[in-house]
């Protein structure tokens, strides 16, 4: 992991280590630190060491997943496919491998989706179906619902992100628009058993939420679907075929997604490897092998990114009154952004300038926000590392950082602070790690 550009300011050791707590965070949640046990053959099928085994997936992570996948089960894996975001690949040798984009799907997804599809219909009836998922799964798959398309789910998908829906809200939506969602993939299976290992991007680890929740029964409803766009007013904004059917499922007219209790689930096994507190434990760890005081505070940090940079700073300021050495707090979550300008940028990209606003002559803080997945928002940076010079050294550049914050282009402002932080694909997705690090 390393700063965009090496600065020449601050508490050059507290931005060094902050990065080094955050690396170490996401490499806990990395898929070949936390498979192996999940993924040992007497975990996978026990009693039956001979059957095949086809592996289907989806996610950022999902690439680096297959190879751990090929690793441990070599010669029992008889077919597969997996999909991931564009760049986030690996060389594998049993399994196919598809991109996509992200986070607003393309007809690749389609592709994707319709290929998932077929590898579980056509495995053999007492083969085992091992699905590996992570966080970005549900964009990356998709067999959209008629008489939907892909654009149309495309288009959804950017009209939700950009009204600031969070991702609870996303996949009450989109769970409805497609074949490969909501605990349909589990029908698809026709009664085959199979084990579903997933890497958790979602705050309490909801299956239904990972991904989508392809093999996992669907506790929204339409009516949910529905109320999510009456509560950001977007049915003048959705495209008439998404509208049309999500008016027919809300009124009654359209079967319900796979509920508990569905025959579909019968033999179907989930199990969770890591998630955002896998990694926060990392970190805080981390931190406290190079003396830092760590203490894990809020991993359900969510709502305006913007709000939440005045709560971190806030409860850093607090720590400063009482500490009598470095600290670092390790928060973590999913903020949103409502996106009302024409920048580049993200929620982590938000939340870092906003907090530097807030840190101006306060030199003691430092501010790291990251994904976890190395990508925040459309740019190629994982988040920012800021601290009471950055609205300085974006000054120096004729840069104002509130304007920037109002055209979400927080992204351009950082580059030229240099703040961001560029970690590339990290082939893992718990969330993003919010640091408070501070010296009194």
């Amino acid at each position: 992991m390393r700063p965009a550009k090496s600065p020449r300011w601050g508490d050059l050791k507290r931005r060094r280590d902050g990065l080094a707590i955050v690396e170490a965070g996401i490499a806990a949640a990395r898929p070949e630190r936390c498979l192996a046990a999940a993924l040992e053959p007497a975990t996978v099928a026990p009693g039956r060491d001979a059957r095949e085994i086809v592996v289907v997936g989806a996610g950022k992570a999902a690439a680096a997943m297959a190879a751990q996948a090929e690793a441990r089960l070599g010669s029992r894996i008889s077919a597969g496919v997996v999909a991931v975001k564009d760049g986030h690949v690996l060389p594998l040798d049993r399994i196919g491998l598809l991109e996509a984009a992200h986070p607003v799907p393309d007809s690749r997804a389609q592709r994707n989706g319709r290929r998932i599809r077929e590898t579980i219909s056509a495995a053999p009836r007492d083969a085992l179906i091992l699905a590996l998922f992570s966080g970005g799964g549900s964009a990356l798959m998709i067999d959209p619902i008629p008489p939907t398309g892909i654009a149309d789910l495309a288009s959804t998908t950017d009209i939700l992100l950009r009204a600031g829906a969070d991702i609870g809200q996303l996949n009450s939506v989109r769970k409805h628009l497609s074949a490969t969602h909501a605990g349909r993939l589990a029908r698809a299976a026709e009664g085959r058993e199979v084990l579903v290992v997933a890497i958790s991007d979602v705050l309490g680890d909801d299956l239904s939420t990972i991904a989508s929740g392809p093999f996992c029964p669907d506790p929204s409803t339409w009516r949910d679907a529905a109320a999510v766009i009456d509560r950001f007013e977007l049915w003048g904004r959705l495209p008439a075929a998404v509208a049309r059917l999500l008016a027919r499922g809300r009124d009654g007219e359209l079967a319900e997604t796979p509920k508990p209790g569905d025959a579909a689930f019968a033999r179907v096994r989930h199990r969770v490897v890591a998630n955002l507190r896998t990694a926060a434990r990392a970190a805080s760890a981390h931190a406290e092998s190079l003396g830092v005081r760590a203490r894990i505070c809020d991993l359900a940090v969510t709502g305006q990114a913007e709000a939440a940079a005045g709560r971190l700073v806030r409860a850093g300021r607090a720590e400063l009154e009482r500490a009598d050495r470095p600290f670092c707090l390790v928060y973590g979550g999913e903020t949103v952004v409502r996106v009302r300008g024409q920048g580049r940028g993200g929620r982590c990209q938000q939340l870092a300038l906003r907090a530097a606003e807030v840190l101006v002559g306060e030199p003691r803080l430092t501010v790291l926000a990251a994904g976890t997945d190395g990508t925040d928002g459309p740019t190629d940076a994982a988040g920012a590392l800021v601290d009471s010079g950055t609205i300085a050294r974006g000054a120096r550049a004729g840069l104002d950082a509130s304007r920037h914050l109002m055209d979400n282009d927080a992204y351009s402002y950082l580059r030229a602070s240099g703040d961001l932080v560029i970690t590339g694909p990290t082939h893992t997705n718990v969330n993003d790690l919010l640091l408070v690090l501070g010296a009194p």
